[in-house]
């Protein structure tokens, strides 16, 4: 079983309140039914509803789904004892719909995280965004938020420095390694086909990269890892030649930017999610080691190729902007927050 992990910073709760109040009035009294409701973006979204509807006294619920609940209880027993959130069990592919009615779903029941084949994680995307696209309409869903991401774009061109959202271009369907984009446009297509055929809104959200409690440090996310390598003295290893550029949004302004679209997004639209500032990986690997070590090390296990195209994933946020989303914490911040918070769970 995990071990219990720390609430979020009051800070960060505080934070996301403060730029979320005026949406809340919305879910006054509503019952929200989450997938994937015990990983990254789920624990930010719980801790962070949690906040808000005993600071407002909102009388909302959430039910979140999870295949695990015993190891969710054993992770996060202070959300557990909390009476406005209870667990529903089951796999997202194929859960019993649960009872009574619901006025909003966020669906981030499939993410990247997991080292799974490509065949089942195409599988997981497609049957998981189905089965909770038809319970929402059992239960007659107003608002529907689906959890996507920046991989359905595919390589984003070596020309262009942002990737905006009327970007038509496409994972490689020659490539297994992209089951995951190409899961996530289907994923997108069926929200589409659902909204016109039985009027749910639907919203996109097209997540890139993020930094910040509760993100896994041992799985294939870089920053996770550099932090991991970091915080145990150790030589921060980059598996590439460092020059790849990627852009990383704090937890706490991505729990904003989601709750947001959830309650104010335009239905039929895809916003992108993410921070625009963009920095090499191994910029990125130096901030981190400048923020937990005196003198760091770091190892860059391939040279630099001249004349390489540096490839990049980094977000256009203009739709974003019209909902008044921006990035309200810094790269370096975003990590020594991340650091300091695991830091008091260990």
């Amino acid at each position: 079983m995990p071990q219990p992990v720390k609430p979020l910073p009051l800070e960060d709760l505080e934070h996301v309140l403060e730029h979320t109040r005026p949406h809340w009035e919305l879910l006054r009294g509503k019952r929200l039914f989450v997938t994937g409701a015990t990983g990254f973006f789920g624990m930010w979204l719980l801790e962070t509803f949690a906040f808000a509807n005993a600071q407002l006294n909102l009388g909302a619920e959430i039910l979140g789904l999870t295949r695990d609940p015993e190891a969710f209880r054993a992770k996060a027993p202070h959300l557990v004892r909390n009476s406005a959130i209870t667990l529903h069990q089951g796999d997202v592919r194929n859960f019993a719909f649960p009872a009574g009615n619901f006025s909003h779903v966020i669906h981030a029941g499939t993410t990247s995280s997991a080292p799974v084949p490509p065949r089942e994680m195409l599988d997981t995307i497609i049957q998981g965004t189905t089965r909770t696209l038809d319970f929402a309409v059992s239960v007659g869903v107003k608002r529907f938020l689906f959890i996507s991401s920046g991989a359905v774009y595919g390589k984003q061109p070596p020309e262009m420095t942002h990737i905006p959202e009327s970007y038509t271009g496409a994972p490689d369907t020659m490539d297994p390694a992209s089951a995951y984009g190409e899961g996530k446009r289907v994923g997108e297509l069926l929200c589409s086909i659902f909204n016109k055929e039985y009027g749910i809104e639907t919203i996109v959200a097209r997540c890139f990269a993020f930094v910040g409690p509760h993100l896994p440090l041992d799985a294939h996310f870089a920053i996770g890892n550099f932090i991991r390598d970091a915080m145990a003295g150790k030589p921060i290893q980059i598996k590439g030649d460092g020059t790849p550029y990627r852009s990383y949004l704090y937890a706490a302004d991505l729990a904003i930017w989601l709750w947001t679209m959830l309650i104010k997004g335009q239905s039929g639209i895809a916003y992108n999610v993410g921070s625009e500032h963009a920095f090499s990986i191994k910029q990125i690997s130096e901030a981190v080691a400048f923020s937990t070590q005196p003198n760091y090390q770091i190892n860059i296990d391939k040279k630099l190729v001249f004349g390489k195209v540096i490839q990049a994933y980094i977000p256009s946020t203009s739709l974003s902007k019209k909902l008044h989303l921006e990035q309200t914490f810094k790269l370096e911040d975003s990590i020594n927050k991340t650091i300091e918070w695991n830091i008091k769970i260990k």
